[in-house]
C-alpha cells in the first residue's frame, strides 16, 4: 500500500521527464552534439540558456543517466543556484565535490573519468560566487565538468561563458506541448471537455511545458475523475476572468481613481494576483479592443514592464497596479 501511495504522489513533472537523450524534443542542435559527446571522453563544460520549461535541466539529467547509469547519484551533483547562490555554497559543496577523484571503471563497468556538477538557475548567483566558480572550473578541469543552466545568459560573467559550449534552448512549439499533454492525459485517464481545454492550459502557462504539466496535475487533483473544463484550468492557474479586466478598463476610461480603487480592492478580495493582472492587461493592450495610439501603447507597456520588475523585487501589488492604472488614465485623457 505504501509503495502505491508513493507512486501516485510523484509529481508528473518528474514522472514524465525524459529518461534518455532521445526523448528530448525540439532541441536538435544540443541533442546532436551531446550524442557525439557520449561516444568519447571529449566532454566540454556546458551552458544551457533559454526560456523556462524548454527542457534544459531534463536534457543534462537524461544525458548524465546514460553516461553514469547506476553511478548517477555518486557522479552528479545538482544544485539550484537560486536557492543556494552565495559564495559559501560554491566554496563548500561545489569545491568539495569537484575535488573528489573518480576512476574509469567501477564494479566491472566503464564510465567517463569525470563527474558532472549541474548548477540550475545560475543567473541568480552573486557575482562573487560566479568568480569563485570560475576558479574552480579552471582548477578541476581534469576530474569535473560543469553544466550551467540559466534563463538569461547576460547575467553570467564572461569568464564562465567563455569556458563553456553554449546551447540556446528554443521555446517549444504549441503542437509539441499539446502532444505531450495529450499523452499524459491518456496515461492518467483524464477526461477533457474538449481539446480547447489543453489549448487554454498552454495559453495560461505561457508555453512553459513544466508549468503546464503542473497545472494539469493540480486540476486533476481538484476534480478527480470528473471531466476537466476550461473553468477548472482557469481556477487552478489564477486566471482572471475577462469581465474583471473589462471592469478595470472601464474604470480607467471613466477617468475615476475612486472606481479604479474599488475594482482593485475587489480583485484583492477575490484573491487575484497583481502579476496576473499585469500579464492579462498586456494581452488586452496588444489586442483588437485597445483604442490607444501606438505611442500611447508603448508608454503603457513601459509602465507594465516597470511594475512587473518592481513586483519581482518585492514591491506592493496594489500600489504597482494602481500606478499602472494612473498611467492608463493619463493616456486616455490625452485622446
Amino acid at each position: 500500500m505504501s509503495q502505491e501511495v508513493k507512486r501516485v504522489m510523484v509529481p508528473w513533472v518528474e514522472k514524465y521527464r525524459p529518461k534518455n537523450i532521445d526523448e528530448v524534443v525540439y532541441q536538435e542542435e544540443a541533442v546532436n552534439v551531446l550524442k557525439q559527446c557520449l561516444k568519447g571522453d571529449d566532454f566540454p563544460n556546458l551552458l544551457f540558456y533559454g526560456p523556462p520549461g524548454t527542457g534544459k535541466t531534463s536534457t543534462i539529467l537524461a544525458l548524465a543517466r546514460e553516461m553514469f547509469q547506476d553511478q548517477f547519484s555518486s557522479r552528479v551533483l545538482e544544485l539550484n543556484a537560486s536557492d543556494e547562490r552565495g559564495i559559501a555554497v560554491i566554496r563548500e559543496k561545489v569545491k568539495r565535490f569537484a575535488q573528489q577523484t573518480v576512476s574509469r571503471s567501477e564494479n566491472g563497468n566503464k564510465y567517463p573519468p569525470f563527474k558532472i556538477i549541474v548548477l540550475d538557475e545560475a543567473d541568480s548567483m552573486t557575482q562573487s560566487a560566479q568568480a569563485c566558480l570560475r576558479r574552480i572550473m579552471e582548477k578541476e578541469t581534469k576530474s569535473t565538468r560543469f553544466c550551467i543552466i540559466c534563463n538569461y545568459i547576460s547575467r553570467i560573467i564572461d569568464p564562465i561563458v567563455s569556458r563553456c559550449s553554449k546551447f540556446r534552448f528554443k521555446p517549444l512549439q504549441q503542437d509539441l506541448v499539446m502532444e505531450k499533454l495529450a499523452t499524459i492525459c491518456n496515461s492518467e485517464n483524464i477526461s477533457l471537455e474538449n481539446d480547447v481545454v489543453l489549448t487554454e492550459l498552454i495559453k495560461v502557462s505561457g508555453g512553459d511545458l513544466r508549468k503546464a504539466i503542473t497545472f494539469l496535475q493540480t486540476a486533476y487533483r481538484l476534480k478527480g475523475d470528473e471531466i476537466l473544463t476550461i473553468n477548472d484550468v482557469r481556477e487552478v492557474t489564477g486566471y482572471i476572468p475577462e469581465n474583471w479586466i473589462d471592469m478595470f478598463v472601464e474604470a480607467c476610461q471613466k477617468q475615476s481613481y475612486e472606481n479604479v480603487e474599488d475594482v482593485l480592492n475587489s480583485m484583492v478580495a477575490e484573491g487575484f494576483s497583481g502579476a496576473q493582472l499585469l500579464n492579462q492587461l498586456h494581452d488586452w493592450v496588444l489586442g483588437e479592443n485597445c483604442l490607444l495610439t501606438d505611442e500611447q501603447i508603448s508608454e503603457l507597456i513601459e509602465a507594465l514592464a516597470l511594475a512587473d520588475y518592481r513586483l519581482l523585487e518585492g514591491a506592493d501589488e496594489f500600489l504597482q497596479t494602481f500606478n499602472v492604472a494612473s498611467v492608463f488614465i493619463q493616456l486616455l485623457g490625452k485622446k
